[in-house]
């Protein structure tokens, strides 16, 4: 039966590749390349990077999968949904027209594929309409532990909790969240939003793990202009931004010092 392997590779250094992930890359005959277009063209050309360095015998196949781009109307979820529908759709045919019936293809995945990542639910959906497949999944290290890890820091404090929520939730969820926040998905800088910066602390990062990698950490009150200005000027110079970022209330939840 036909095998899909789902390999976390990790935030962005081919050194986040752990000794499983490296075995799974060994496996595969095929693998399934997204093509998200020259805006994203360096998020495939480090794919690459990670099959040439790590793969002992190059004997497999690159299949390439052409990404739509996700409509922007106002109902979001509709937007997913169908953006969702055209990429299984593309996967359940590359499935059949390049996977021979015993071999082993792989999607390998940026940072870990349970977090912020649709793979899984797209495979998971084509299981569902009764496609034969056998799968596993290989965690990476993301972009959250890579952040913590470059600014030296631990998600949590003690006995407070940890949200992870994206830009488009921020201002509903910070206010209310006791604890820190980590942020993924943020095109429109939502930390600036945030009502009495001078009592939150950010650690922002982008291109995490690479050698483009920007960090900036502060009182939000005196860093929000810099992240921003350093984030347009990246964006700009490689054409797309790949940043996540943690907030928390100076003092925590009590409002006493840790």
């Amino acid at each position: 039966m036909r095998k899909i392997l789902v390999i976390g590779i990790g935030a962005g250094n081919p050194d986040y590749l752990t000794v499983q992930a490296i075995e799974a890359l060994n496996r595969a005959d095929v693998f399934f390349i997204p093509d998200k277009g020259t805006e994203k063209a360096a998020l495939r050309l480090f794919r690459e990077e990670v099959c040439a360095r790590f793969i002992r015998e190059p004997r497999f196949r690159e299949v390439v999968v052409p990404i739509p781009r996700r409509a922007e109307t106002q109902d979001y979820r509709a937007n997913v949904a169908d953006w969702h529908a055209a990429i299984e759709a593309s996967y359940e045919r590359l499935f059949a027209e390049a996977l021979g019936p015993d071999e082993t293809g792989a999607f390998l995945v940026w940072g870990d594929p349970a977090v912020y990542d649709s793979t899984l639910r797209l495979l998971d959906s084509l299981l569902a309409k009764g496609v034969a497949f056998e799968h596993e999944v290989i965690p990476g290290i993301g972009a959250i532990q890579a952040l913590a890890a470059q600014h030296k820091i631990p998600l949590n404090r003690i006995a407070e909790p940890v949200l992870i929520t994206t830009g488009r939730r921020l201002d509903e969820d910070f206010p209310r969240h006791p604890g820190s926040v980590v942020v993924m998905l943020d095109g429109t800088v939502s930390f600036t939003r945030v009502s009495e910066p001078e009592t939150v602390d950010i650690y922002w990062g982008a291109y995490l793990g690479t050698k483009d990698e920007i960090l900036v950490a502060g009182r939000l009150s005196e860093v929000r202009g810099e992240i921003e200005r350093l984030r347009a000027e990246a964006r700009e110079r490689h054409g797309w931004i790949m940043d996540t970022y943690l907030m928390r209330r100076v003092g925590g939840a009590t409002g006493q010092p840790e």
